[in-house]
């Protein structure tokens, strides 16, 4: 049966590709640095249920160092040339929409019939069949359009390292919010807004509540990580159980708040820091790069805007 372990696999395999290309690439400015940092993620992806909690500990601080000195760098290595590189546009297009077509499908066999549940764990299915998606979907571009062989792991690095070590921050703050979870942050900060603020109208909770999203958002950079904390700090106790809150609309807006939040981040790599790094923008290295600037007015907006609905449609 296939599984999620079969997905990280795949991601280690890959991962030490870019390290194998990294150490034959003499014109890399950072080598060393950036066959460390590729080479210890395909260790995790690899072997990271076999090296238990401090293995993976020790393993994620050598990941911070190497960034913290300046890794992993990027190679000098141009695009491919014209002759190998971009496909007619049709052919593009019926690839990138394969992989979404491919998953739903896969995730409907694996949930609707015999054969998909035998084959496919029924543990984070989604997931599974989006890596078995992307890897038919790669079998079939270089079966269709017939590039070197080389060019998948090739160009998968020369993005990635385009993107650098922005790449872990999503999986890093989502190991972050379990942390939080786990240790009762939720409790703490509910224990602190209310001492701080006297949540006594529907109005003030309804805004603090908001609020809080979107600035524990910007601290945490993912608001599904911010969401249990400040909906069992706030939401439960004030606008749903003492206010007599919809549940449903308040988290719903809620997470809208929240997502105003990453807006407004450089923490949420993936959104802000990524797009900036892809376009080349001159101040991509700055806390509030471009990207941030361009999205802070409709954020705010917005914000305002969630307020207002949740204030009104909640209860």
């Amino acid at each position: 049966m296939i599984n999620v372990d079969h997905a990280y696999l795949l991601l280690g395999a890959m991962f030490a590709g870019f390290s194998l290309l990294t150490l034959r690439d003499p014109s890399h400015p950072k080598r060393l640095l950036g066959v460390l940092f590729w080479g210890l993620l395909a260790v995790s992806m690899l072997f990271g249920s076999l090296l238990g909690g401090l293995g993976n500990g020790l393993l994620v601080l050598a990941l911070v160092i190497i960034v913290a000195i300046g890794g992993p760098g990027a190679s000098r290595i141009p695009a491919l040339p014209a002759t190998e590189g971009p496909a007619p546009g049709y052919k593009l297009a019926v690839l990138a929409v394969a992989v979404p077509f491919l998953t739903v499908a896969g995730t409907l066999a694996a949930q609707h019939t015999e054969m998909g549940r035998l084959l496919i764990s029924n543990r984070q299915t989604t997931l599974i069949v989006l890596g078995l998606a992307c890897l038919l979907t790669l079998v079939g571009s270089m079966l269709w359009l017939r590039p070197p062989a080389l060019a998948p792991v090739r160009e998968g690095r020369r993005l990635m390292e385009g993107i650098g070590w922005a790449a872990l921050m999503p999986q890093m703050l989502a190991a972050l919010g379990a942390v939080f979870l786990a240790s009762n942050v939720g409790g703490v900060v509910g224990d602190l807004v209310s001492s701080a603020f006297a949540l006594d109208t529907k109005f003030i909770a309804v805004t603090v509540y908001c609020l809080g999203m979107a600035l524990f958002t910007i601290i945490m950079g993912n608001a599904f990580a911010a969401f249990p904390v400040m909906t069992a700090a706030i939401a439960l106790p004030f606008i749903v159980h003492r206010f007599g809150g919809d549940p449903a609309i308040v988290c719903a807006i809620g997470m809208l708040a929240g997502f105003c939040g990453t807006l407004l981040t450089p923490m949420a790599a993936n959104f802000n820091v990524v797009p900036a790094n892809l376009l080349g923008l001159p101040d991509r290295d700055r806390p509030f790069n471009g990207v941030i600037r361009a999205q802070a007015p409709s954020a705010l907006v917005i914000l305002i805007a969630n307020i207002l609905l949740m204030y009104f449609l909640a209860f």
